[in-house]
């Protein structure tokens, strides 16, 4: 079991939550966690870049000048590669998709678990009573990461309904929010630290966090079809 000190916003520990890392994965598993990493990275790739190859160029496909008897090098039409202004050899034109990469659903969510206990294993997660504040201040939320020693890059996983921390954190420098229902392995690899409070981790061990996103997707598309109708 790891033992994870649950603080007050004065930085002190008041009590510890027990985790049973069996729940998580058992071990770290550094090559599923390569593997989901990278296809997480892969995916962001946007696909957007064009070039133009010699059919794509406009111009003439005439021979510039007599293939013998000018004294000059051979050659063709003005758009080859070789020429300036001409196409390109191998153009680029592979869209978005062809750059994508897919994980099995189980192997994703194990990925996501086992990265959150990579954290624990390393002591990279501080866990507060409660992350409320009464109104938006940031300086307050750099007040509080400084006195559980965050000095390093962090990610802030908030529930969906906690707009003023979210508000206090997005402002501060190498510090990214999400909601605890987005955490992912990638996001939780690209961050030294992980901040939440002990609901949200809660939330996140026992999945139901989840259900309340699976809920407010179900409630979208009816609205959205009552709008159609």
């Amino acid at each position: 079991m790891i033992q994870l000190p649950i603080y007050d916003k004065a930085g002190k520990q008041v009590e510890t939550l027990s985790i049973d890392e069996q729940s998580l994965g058992g071990d770290v598993k550094f090559a599923l966690l390569k593997q989901a990493y990278v296809t997480t990275h892969t995916n962001q790739r946007q696909g957007s870049a064009r070039t133009k190859s010699r059919g794509d160029i406009e111009g003439s496909t005439r021979k510039l000048y007599k293939q013998k008897g000018t004294g000059n090098a051979r050659v063709g039409a003005s758009r080859v590669p070789t020429r300036k202004g001409g196409g390109v050899a191998f153009k680029k034109d592979r869209t978005r998709e062809a750059f994508r990469s897919e994980l099995p659903k189980k192997m994703r969510r194990l990925a996501n678990r086992n990265a959150l206990l990579a954290k624990l294993v390393d002591s990279e997660v501080k866990c507060f009573v409660d992350l409320n504040f009464a109104a938006p201040k940031t300086s307050e939320f750099v007040t509080l990461l400084e006195k559980v020693g965050v000095n390093r890059t962090t990610l802030i996983a908030l529930d969906r309904a906690n707009r003023n921390a979210q508000l206090s954190a997005r402002n501060i420098e190498g510090v990214d929010t999400c909601r605890v229902d987005q955490l992912n392995a990638f996001e939780l690899l690209n961050h030294r630290f992980l901040v939440l409070d002990k609901a949200a981790l809660l939330s996140f061990l026992d999945e139901s966090c989840f259900t309340h996103s699976e809920c407010g997707r179900q409630d979208n598309a009816k609205t959205c079809a009552k709008e159609k109708a």
